[in-house]
């Protein structure tokens, strides 16, 4: 009966300190970052969420997007970036591919975007060398990076 008590405690004490991220999930949000595979520093993965109202950073910096972990940023960055859902290329929704491009294939890095939107998850990564993408994804781009470049001050 102890062995059992001690279960029922530790599954309560696991589900109390899940992250963030579990809440997150339920809401509409942009996930948007930068890779670089042949880099050093800390700059080299940078990955931020952005819902309607707050703006949390990637602190596991994973190549790959696949682990993320976020920390919630102050108000001071979210109003840097507020605004980046509104530029998100609706006709991206309508890509059959998740790849775009060859990101970081020749050491140009990648953007890592994921959107949800009323449940509806999508992935991409794309490459930032312009050429290799559809040219509605530059705007687009342009605006993803800079505000990265704003955020990793």
């Amino acid at each position: 009966m102890k062995n059992l008590f001690l279960l029922v405690l530790l599954s309560f004490v696991l589900k109390s300190c899940e992250s963030q991220d579990e809440n997150l999930n339920d809401q509409d949000y942009l996930i948007f970052g930068h890779f670089y595979g042949m880099c050093i520093g800390d700059g080299c993965v940078q990955t931020f969420k952005l819902t309607d109202n707050e703006l949390f950073k990637d602190k596991l910096k994973d190549y790959s997007g696949e682990n993320l972990k976020f920390v919630s940023l102050e108000i001071e960055k979210f109003d840097l970036v507020k605004d980046l859902m509104n530029d998100f290329p609706k006709q991206l929704l309508n890509e059959k591919e998740t790849f775009l491009g060859c990101p970081d294939c020749a050491d140009g890095g990648g953007l890592f975007i994921q959107y949800s939107n009323n449940g509806n998850l999508r992935t991409w990564r794309i490459d930032q060398t312009k050429s290799n993408v559809p040219d509605y994804l530059h705007p687009f781009m342009d605006r993803v990076n800079a505000k990265i470049a704003l955020l990793v001050d």
